[in-house]
């Protein structure tokens, strides 16, 4: 069991992971501190953001955590938020691009232009800016990780609209598979994850909704953030040094292909 533990060890490595204060990066920043990683927690919710750091360096040790209150969709915040973590630990190793919005927004005429640019800033150009502030680290370390959380609904077109939500989703699928293959001759992965419906925000979905969405997944139940963070977990591990350009469905069986 040892080798094989040693296998999900992110012992000695950096991972800036955004939209970190809640639901799945919340999820994420804590399985990944669990395998060892010092962790870079980036959200503009500097509130629970500081308690969230505070509690993971309590329990997994000082120096573990570092709270970076931060905009992804506004560049200079990003690329200070990047350098602070740098200046904290001299390295970052992997990225995992979790910050967005969710926004079912129903028929594309009814997305008001404003709304159509805050959900693609948010999640689209976020994953973008991100991306390009941690790839100049990566390329000098010749090796990294970028884990990028998009959805079904970009594989999907979404089941009620929400045309900005899916076609920013389905950009980070695309930005994936090109990012994989200009940043593959230096040692760097790229992949996506595609969950399906997740059980983070209970005033998402009503209890009718729920009962609805639960009766159409395979495994009979909805997703838990659990589910995404260590389906990350395995995407920044060396189990998977040898995947880039992929996405994995974490879906229940909602979706096949």
């Amino acid at each position: 069991m040892g080798g094989l533990s040693r296998l999900l060890d992110l012992s000695g490595q950096v991972a800036l992971i955004t939209g970190a204060s809640r639901g799945i990066g919340r999820a994420i920043a804590k399985l990944f501190g669990q395998a060892g990683a010092r962790l870079g927690l980036l959200s503009r919710s500097a509130g629970p953001l500081e308690e969230l750091a505070a509690d993971l360096n309590a329990r997994l040790g000082p120096d573990r955590a570092l709270a970076l209150a931060a905009d992804v969709a506004v560049e200079a915040q990003v690329n200070a938020a990047v350098e602070k973590l740098v200046g904290q630990w001299g390295r970052v190793d992997a990225l995992v691009n979790n910050a967005g919005l969710i926004s079912l927004g129903g028929p594309v005429w009814k997305v008001t232009p404003e709304e159509w640019a805050r959900i693609i800033g948010a999640n689209l150009t976020g994953a973008y800016l991100c991306s390009r502030a941690v790839v100049p680290h990566l390329q000098a370390q010749q090796s990294g990780r970028i884990i990028n959380i998009a959805s079904i609904s970009a594989q999907t077109g979404g089941v009620s609209g929400g045309a900005h939500y899916s076609s920013s989703k389905g950009g980070m699928i695309s930005l994936t598979k090109t990012l994989s293959r200009d940043l593959a001759p230096y040692g760097v992965t790229v992949n996506a994850i595609a969950p399906g419906q997740v059980d983070a925000d209970p005033n998402l979905l009503s209890p009718e909704q729920r009962e609805k969405v639960k009766a159409m997944i395979p495994l009979g139940r909805l997703g838990l953030p659990e589910d995404v963070a260590q389906a990350a977990l395995f995407l920044a591990s060396p189990m998977a040094a040898y995947i880039t350009g992929a996405t994995l469905d974490v879906n229940g069986g909602i979706l096949k292909r």
